[in-house]
């Protein structure tokens, strides 16, 4: 058996006999298995909280957010549910708390919270910059209304968290392609300068040369994080070179970050290309 499975159905069907189970099978949770010698993915780790519940509970969090799409929520995120427990095992998150029917929908066979929902619970519960970062993989993978998220605000308005989605909301950009996209806009933002456009076009007479990751068009500045991938690809290194200098040649500043940048030295590199193209405070 490779999939993950209660392990108390596998004896009582027949197929598997209790050795079986314990010397060929690990246990992941409380009568929850799978083979042994196989890497937990997210997925795994998501089904066999929902078996745990005996499939009672209701998929959430960031858990959910991954089954709607979104990208960046790593294999060992904790599992959040939604069913009424008290003490769940190590790696689960369980809220006892109101879910309407029209709050639940369903994903490849497993009950899940809806986009709204599952953003609701993300803006309240997550610090704000982790809280924008997921928001802001959601809405990328599928168009997130910020209307349908302030309804279950006013549905639930003393809810743990409310005011603190209420701020948020307003920052979440679906033009985050990463969550260092979302830091470095958020750093600059914090820091006073005007709002960056995202995923800003840049074509000449032969078409589309760049997809700049933010920038202000009035002042044709920008500003771009270079992730590990540009530095450990020869071919991205290469094409990242000569589309620099196309860039530039129609007219650009880019100001390029790094993770081993200071906030306050690209803050201070950012307000300076902007200034000397024009803008003041």
């Amino acid at each position: 058996m490779g999939e993950v499975f209660l392990g108390s159905e596998a004896v009582a069907s027949g197929a598997l006999t209790r050795h079986g189970l314990q010397r060929f099978h690990e246990r992941l949770l409380p009568d929850v298995y799978r083979a042994r010698g196989q890497a937990q993915s997210l997925r795994d780790r998501t089904v066999a909280a929902w078996l745990w519940s005996r499939r009672r509970a209701v998929i959430a969090g960031a858990a959910a957010a991954a089954l709607h799409g979104a990208q960046w929520v790593s294999d060992d995120e904790p599992i959040e549910l939604f069913w009424n427990n008290g003490r769940p095992p190590s790696g689960l998150i369980v809220r006892n708390e109101t879910l309407g029917n029209d709050e639940v929908t369903r994903i490849a066979g497993l009950p899940v919270t809806t986009l709204a929902r599952t953003a609701f619970d993300l803006g309240r519960y997550l610090p704000r910059h982790k809280a924008i970062a997921r928001l802001d993989a959601l809405s990328r993978a599928i168009v997130l209304s910020n209307d349908e998220v302030l309804l279950l605000a006013k549905r639930y308005p003393r809810a743990r968290g409310v005011r603190r989605l209420r701020e948020v909301l307003p920052l979440v950009d679906r033009g985050a392609a990463s969550p260092k996209e979302t830091w470095l806009r958020l750093l600059l933002v914090d820091a006073g300068l005007p709002a960056p456009t995202t995923q800003i076009p840049v074509q000449n007479n032969w078409g589309l040369i760049a997809m700049l990751d933010m920038g202000w068009e009035d002042y044709m500045v920008a500003a771009e994080y270079d992730g590990d991938l540009h530095r450990s690809n020869r071919d991205r290194y290469v094409w990242d070179q000569k589309r620099s200098r196309l860039v530039a040649g129609m007219g650009w500043a880019v100001v390029r970050v790094i993770n081993e940048d200071e906030p306050a030295d690209v803050i201070t590199r950012v307000r300076n290309a902007l200034t000397a193209r024009g803008w003041r405070p």
